[in-house]
């Protein structure tokens, strides 16, 4: 699949079966995010995997948009690793953890594993649940799974701004 069929047609996936994501396509889609870019290469990125079902469990009651997935991944990035930028402290991790967390939802679309980023979670409820270090900032959840039977492409998907709306060349 060539990048641009793969960043068109991947999807938020909201309604997954029960088959678990084979441990070998977890490797690679984890893999994907060691090779993501972060600020000074200081990977502040910490990504902990859920796949039994107590920790899924946990990861129901910090948000209703679980969709009934068999695996997730919490991105977190360790504040006391992230690049800040010196001349006004901006720190990278919550950027870095993003770069991360596309670089895996791309990749499990091309095994063929479905997912959908997180936002919608209680950050100290995931950070209690899962016992995170003080310094672990939860950034994102990548709930992963296969398509159930009635899963459905969001409306909302296919549509774009035009592009003269999203990208201006040298002048404003």
């Amino acid at each position: 699949m060539d990048f641009m069929t793969l960043a068109r047609e991947r999807y938020s996936c909201r309604s997954f079966s029960p088959e678990k994501v084979e441990q070998e396509k977890l490797e690679k889609i984890l893999q994907a995010g060691f090779y993501a870019p972060t600020a000074v290469n200081y990977q502040p990125q910490r990504v902990l995997v859920l796949r039994s079902e107590e920790a899924i469990e946990k990861l129901r009651k910090c948000t209703p948009c679980h969709y009934n997935c068999s695996t997730a991944l919490i991105i977190s990035y360790d504040k006391t690793v992230s690049f800040k930028r010196g001349f006004d402290g901006k720190d990278s991790g919550d950027i870095d953890a993003s770069i991360v967390t596309t670089h895996m939802m791309l990749q499990a679309y091309e095994l063929g594993v479905c997912s959908t980023w997180l936002l919608f979670f209680k950050p100290e409820q995931i950070k209690e649940e899962f016992n995170l270090p003080e310094n672990y900032e939860p950034s994102a959840i990548l709930v992963l799974g296969y398509p159930a039977e009635d899963a459905q492409v969001n409306e909302q998907h296919y549509k774009c701004a035009p592009a003269e709306a999203l990208v201006k060349y040298d002048t404003y």
